[in-house]
C-alpha cells in the first residue's frame, strides 16, 4: 500500500478546517491572584498603623494609586475639566484625610483570606478577595470584599471596601 499525498484546493480545506476549530483557553497567571491578595494584607497591615501614605499607593483605580495625584498643571486641566462634569484632582492632603478615615474603620486584631473570585465585565483584570476579620473591639466581621483592580503597570490596587459592612457589625 502506497500514501497518497494531498494536494491542491482539498488540502488547503483540510487545513483551513483544522485550525479554524482550534480553541486556546488561557488561564490567568498564578501570580496574579497572588499579587491582588497581598495588595490586600499590606492595605490591612497599613490601616493598623495608621499609614496613610502607604494605603494611598494600595489604593486607587486601574488608572493610577490615590496617592498619585499628578502635577499642578495637569491636575490645573482637571479642574477646568471638572466645570463640564469630569473629576478635579484631589491633594495628597485630601488623600491622607481619606485613608486615615478608612483606616479608623479598618483597625483589627486579626484577619485571615477567605476566598477570591474574579470580578466579571471589567475592562482590567478585578479579583474580589473575601477577608474575616475580627476587630479591635472583639466583632467579627465575616466576608467582607475588597475589590482589587490592576493597573496598566501591573500593581494591584484596592478599589473598593465595604466599609458600611465593617461599621454595621460594631
Amino acid at each position: 500500500m502506497t500514501a497518497r499525498r494531498l494536494s491542491g484546493p482539498f488540502a488547503l480545506l483540510l487545513a483551513v478546517a483544522s485550525t479554524a476549530c482550534t480553541t486556546v483557553v488561557q488561564a490567568p497567571p498564578a501570580t496574579a491572584s497572588l499579587g491582588a491578595q497581598l495588595s490586600v494584607e499590606r492595605f490591612l497591615q497599613a490601616a493598623n498603623e495608621h499609614d496613610v501614605v502607604s494605603m494611598g499607593h494600595l489604593f486607587g483605580t486601574s488608572d493610577r494609586a490615590a496617592m498619585d495625584t499628578g502635577s499642578t498643571f495637569g491636575c490645573m486641566f482637571k479642574k477646568i475639566g471638572s466645570w463640564f462634569g469630569g473629576r478635579a484632582c484631589q491633594s495628597k492632603q485630601e488623600v491622607e484625610i481619606r485613608m486615615d478615615a478608612i483606616a479608623s474603620i479598618l483597625e483589627h486584631r486579626d484577619y485571615r483570606v477567605t476566598g477570591e473570585s474574579r470580578v466579571a465585565g471589567r475592562t482590567a483584570p478585578t479579583t474580589r478577595i473575601l477577608v474575616d476579620m475580627t476587630m479591635r473591639d472583639g466583632s467579627a466581621v465575616q466576608g467582607l470584599p475588597f475589590v482589587v483592580v490592576q493597573t496598566g503597570r501591573g500593581h494591584w490596587l484596592i478599589e473598593q471596601v465595604d466599609l458600611e459592612r465593617v461599621m454595621a457589625a460594631r
